[in-house]
């Protein structure tokens, strides 16, 4: 277990899957992708509670289990329109669609939506859906603590107006490679950030995505970032 020392716990469950719970007692789970998430520890697939449900953006591999658990836990659902009405049409409720630069309470927490560079459709049988522009999440706790959900992303120069506007201490970067930043374009999203803490996401659930936390640090200390990198292993807790 990795020591941040906020009153929160927060979980990796593979790939860009995260559960947080909170100080206050409430559950966030992240970009909802578990039974199908070969990196997902089969315990931590188990949920009696979600308070909220963000999504980042419309790829399987960030929203498959979307529907089903939002239909059995009736989750505040945080995410784009388009995303919104799609679920809508699947019979989800209790959704909070919103767009980027808009902030909004839920559980008693407050979720910012920033920009992220990627794609968004949803597969829908043999068709693809429009899932409108992918997204990064602010979530600020009931501390104050703000952490970053970055989803799926390029480094991109709006990372310092985040950090201007919204000084999120802990970022959660993905650094696989591929279909998002690598390391190096990473440990520039951490300067640009200027974040605390780092949690890299989106590496090693597959062998395309070939970044590691150790050559996340290696560049780091190139750029002379001081964040530090907390990677815990699939099911590890981040407290």
């Amino acid at each position: 277990m990795s020591q941040i020392g906020r009153g929160f716990t927060l979980t990796w469950l593979g790939h860009s899957t995260f559960r947080l719970d909170t100080s206050g007692g409430r559950t966030v789970l992240m970009d909802p992708w578990v039974e199908g998430n070969p990196a997902c520890p089969k315990p931590a697939q188990r949920f009696d509670r979600i308070d909220v449900m963000t999504i980042s953006h419309g790829h399987g591999d960030h929203m498959a289990d979307a529907v089903t658990l939002a239909k059995r836990l009736k989750p505040a659902i945080v995410c784009n329109y388009e995303i919104g009405q799609y679920l809508g049409r699947q019979g989800v409720s209790n959704v909070q669609p919103m767009n980027k630069g808009g902030t909004q309470q839920a559980a008693g927490l407050q979720f910012t939506m920033v920009q992220a560079l990627h794609s968004s459709g949803i597969e829908d049988g043999d068709r693809v859906v429009y899932g409108g522009e992918p997204c990064g999440f602010v979530i600020t706790l009931e501390d104050g603590t703000r952490l970053y959900h970055a989803g799926d992303t390029a480094v991109h120069s709006d990372m310092a107006l985040i950090a201007e506007l919204y000084q999120p201490e802990i970022a959660l970067l993905p650094i696989g490679d591929l279909y998002t930043m690598s390391p190096r374009e990473a440990a520039v999203a951490a300067r640009l950030l200027k974040a605390r803490w780092i949690v890299p996401m989106h590496y090693g659930t597959f062998p395309a995505l070939t970044g590691t936390p150790a050559a996340l640090r290696e560049e780091l200390s190139r750029a002379g970032v001081q964040a530090e990198v907390i990677a815990p292993e699939p099911g590890g807790v981040v407290s």
